[in-house]
């Protein structure tokens, strides 16, 4: 071979190698680390590199330099902790961008004095409104007010300086208490009915006390103005920017209004969706006495707003229908239905005489039929059903009509849900794997707190064991998915995360709240991650594609600044996030504190 032909074949396999770095060159890597993958083998990797969104490597640290060119971003994790983003199974997106910017009770256990504090403060602030612009206030937390078992009524909102209509909302979404200029405009008297699926509670005169259940207090929504496209999708990028730093990279809004896909919509058009969004419009009570009909509205919102196949840049689906079986079983609402009654005090509050009640909570809010025929046209429509359950009579109801629609629609691909199942029977913990159906847990509830031990007498000891029974359905082989119901609860992920494996409240709840609740054991570290990320992903049908860092999925991903795994459990509740990624862009990054 002559030295020019030499010479001329080294620059072309040069070349060639050149090029072939230059093609198979990553757009990020990540290397030197803990990456929890999430996979089905269960690995720890020390390196991932990213192209065009898609993870292209994942394993050791030795094996992703041929992945690293001229343009490649390097990030050296410095042996820190990172895994895939957290996928949230159930919560409200849009209400809670917009709670973020109105008047809060900020979920504080207050006395009467103090919310009415709280609420004439709000009222100062806007004397503009005087006399007739509605005040709304959000984050209640009925069940925790002080001292515990204390009544509210329209009176403590009547006495407030104002004229103005107002309505209070209740954090867990079920309750609101309004003030006697809000029931006049509602046209709410001692001559209304209790309507379908709600309760209007009245005095010893049959008088309204101005607390309403569930749809007692829809005729508020005709009266209240409603926020304009343009402030809700303020709210939208609100939420999205909230959960990003949360390390959220997929949601299912577990009562996606036709408002919230319009204005996560219009964020999506402009480019600037951040977060891959499902939603799971509603079938109310009403409208699920026609099935035919209320199913063509579900896929009617799918026709419209789903965008189809999943992309590395995020986008919206319209997969999934709501339905609410029951309210909560929370005192003092006591709207959950339930197999066993709820007892009742026939002494006094001095000497308590606690005995079983003629109540089972009101009726499951479908008859059973009905629910089930719902379900096996959602089925046959390929719409996954999510389902509303707090009482173990509202579980029994969902998995029952789950039965019925396996057996008429066959092995189709449905992946039916039960969001949070606080109180399950155990003959029914099984039965969540055999049919193939999720419970999607708060896990923040799972601690003691005003919520859950304010049952204590009204459940008894047997029911408080197995109260949140997230422990109990996974060792029954059931695939548990983390919904945070934000903003039910404030958003916080790790605290919801920490509770589900230690069922404990805060270092400095008060003696009442400490402890563990109940007898569940909780979940293993390993089981709640999963739960908040390739099993909720498997809940909203994009685990091929998001849930677990494997090659060929979306580069969907956090950096922490703790290990979650080894830390003590206490300390999960203080993970923060530094950085999230979704389809390989950086949607947040924690600014250098100083």
């Amino acid at each position: 071979m002559s030295r020019s032909l030499a010479f001329h074949l080294l620059g072309s396999l040069l070349l060639m190698t050149s090029c072939f770095a230059a093609n198979d060159a990553a757009d990020r890597v990540f290397r030197n680390g803990k990456i929890f993958t999430a996979d089905a083998h269960r690995s720890i990797a020390g390196a991932i590199a990213i192209r065009d969104g898609l993870l292209v490597y994942v394993g050791g640290n030795e094996g992703v330099s041929p992945f690293i060119g001229r343009s490649t971003k390097v990030t050296d994790l410095k042996g820190g902790f990172l895994m895939p983003g957290l996928v949230d199974g159930h919560l409200h997106p849009l209400e809670g961008g917009l709670k973020l910017q109105g008047c809060s009770l900020n979920y504080e256990s207050l006395t009467v004095a103090e919310m009415q504090q709280r609420i004439q403060l709000c009222l100062d602030q806007t004397q503009s409104q005087e006399p007739d612009g509605w005040l709304e206030v959000v984050s209640w937390f009925q069940e925790s007010m002080r001292p515990a078992g204390v009544k509210t009524s329209r009176a403590i909102l009547d006495v407030l300086k104002t004229s103005r209509p107002i309505i209070v909302r209740s954090s867990f979404g079920h309750t609101v208490l309004a003030n006697s200029r809000a029931l006049a405009l509602a046209k709410i008297t001692k001559e209304t009915p209790d309507p379908p699926g709600g309760k209007i509670w009245r005095d010893s005169n049959g008088n309204p006390t101005g607390v309403l259940e569930d749809s007692a207090y829809a005729v508020f929504s005709a009266l209240i103005p409603k926020q304009t496209p343009k402030e809700n999708i303020a709210a939208a990028r609100a939420a999205q920017k909230a959960l990003s730093a949360q390390g959220v990279t997929s949601f299912l809004d577990a009562v996606g209004a036709p408002e919230d896909m319009a204005a996560f919509t219009r964020v999506q058009i402009a480019g600037e969706l951040t977060i891959r969004a499902h939603f799971a419009p509603l079938i109310d009570v009403e409208e699920g006495s026609d099935p035919s009909s209320a199913v063509a509205k579900i896929a009617s919102y799918r026709k419209q707003y789903d965008q189809g196949g999943l992309k590395a840049k995020p986008g919206i689906t319209v997969r999934n229908a709501k339905l609410f079986l029951d309210g909560v079983i929370a005192a003092p609402a006591m709207t959950g239905a339930v197999l066993e009654p709820y007892r009742m005090n026939k002494g006094t509050p001095e000497k308590p005489d606690w005995v079983s009640s003629p109540s089972r909570g009101p009726a499951v809010y479908f008859p059973p039929k009905l629910l089930a025929e719902i379900l096996v046209r959602l089925g046959r429509t390929g719409i996954d059903p999510h389902m509303h359950a707090d009482g173990d009579g509202a579980v029994r109801a969902a998995l029952d009509a789950v039965e019925i629609m396996r057996k008429e629609i066959g092995t189709a691909d449905i992946r039916p849900a039960i969001a949070h199942d606080e109180i399950v029977s155990p003959a029914d913990f099984p039965r969540f794997k055999v049919l193939n159906t999720l419970p999607v847990l708060s896990f923040q509830w799972e601690k003691p707190a005003g919520d859950t031990m304010g049952l204590k007498d009204y459940f008894g000891p047997e029911r408080m064991r197995i109260l949140e029974p997230a422990g109990l359905l996974a060792a029954a082989g059931a695939r548990i998915a983390f919904g945070s119901d934000w903003p039910v609860d404030p958003l916080n992920e790790w605290f919801a995360l920490n509770v589900g494996v230690t069922r404990t409240n805060t270092p400095n709840a008060p003696p009442e709240f400490q402890g563990k609740l109940g007898d569940d054991p909780g979940l293993s570290r390993e089981a709640a991650l999963r739960a908040a990320t390739i099993d909720a992903a498997y809940e909203l049908h994009e685990d091929d594609m998001t849930g677990s860092l494997e090659v060929g999925k979306f580069a969907d991903l956090i950096v922490l600044d703790r290990d979650p795994l080894t830390i003590p459990a206490e300390d999960i509740a203080n993970v923060r996030v530094l950085e999230t990624v979704v389809g390989g862009q950086t949607v947040y990054q924690l600014e250098p504190q100083h």
